[in-house]
């Protein structure tokens, strides 16, 4: 993989339910540290950098020695930063993007690497993740984003309904443990050309209705692969996502001094 895949870090402060999200701080430190923490380690990214539009931000990542892109305040969606990064000069020798979530400080690499192992083939335009439901609750809760695939992995539909829907009764806790309910994780992979595509379709009618970006290029016909993964950590969205969040942090930094 060595010299292929650029790793790109969207970070903003105009978040709404959560406003100023990567300064938050988690046990003290600013979630943006958090997360750049965890993806300077990983082996499957050959470089990455963080974009945002915020000096604030850039303060933040530049102290840690993360490299820093600043871009345009205009942007709609992390996609669109990270396609602005992706376009300059400094990048053009990078044929794949990973598009890593600035509020995901539990990120497993496995996951990003099960993502960018399906434009690495040559069979995806797109590649991404999905996990097991595992719950009524997850199924039900539209904050939740679920995804239906293909026999071959295609993503089908993502959607913030109970989907697929059963029709004669709620489906038993051990077939959400499993496909075909699966829960979306918001990772992204693409080729140069996917990306660029994708950011120059207009928004589609399903975005709209579902508030997800994602929608657009599967209504333009880009295939997305979806990879099944093991069970992933969701990330910080809202006051009672951090409070979550430093729970868990601070038990797996008590792990590593046992």
């Amino acid at each position: 993989m060595s010299g292929q895949v650029l790793g790109i870090v969207p970070a903003r402060l105009a978040s709404t339910r959560l406003p100023n999200k990567p300064l938050y701080p988690l046990l003290g430190r600013p979630l943006i540290e958090w997360v750049w923490r965890r993806v300077e380690r990983m082996s499957v990214l050959d470089h990455a950098v963080v974009a945002t539009d915020s000096e604030e931000v850039a303060e933040v990542c530049r102290a840690l020695g993360a490299p820093v892109e600043m871009t345009s305040g205009a942007h709609p969606s992390g996609t669109d930063r990270v396609a602005e990064v992706a376009d300059r000069p400094a990048y053009a020798s990078y044929p794949f993007i990973a598009n890593v979530q600035g509020d995901e400080p539990l990120l497993k690499e496995s996951h990003l690497r099960a993502a960018i192992e399906l434009v690495q083939s040559g069979g995806w335009d797109v590649g991404t993740c999905a996990t097991p439901l595992m719950s009524e609750e997850a199924r039900k809760d539209p904050s939740v984003v679920k995804v239906t695939r293909a026999a071959n992995g295609r993503a089908l539909y993502f959607s913030r309904a109970p989907i697929p829907y059963k029709r004669d009764e709620k489906p038993a806790g051990e077939e959400l443990e499993r496909e075909p309910f699966l829960r979306h994780v918001g990772i992204y992979a693409y080729t140069r050309d996917a990306l660029h595509d994708w950011v120059a379709l207009a928004p589609s009618q399903l975005e709209r209705l579902e508030q997800l970006e994602q929608l657009r290029p599967v209504e333009a016909g880009l295939r997305i692969g979806v990879a099944i993964v093991g069970s992933a950590d969701p990330g910080v969205d809202t006051a009672a996502d951090v409070l979550r969040m430093e729970e868990m942090l601070g038990q797996k930094r008590a792990a590593t001094l046992v």
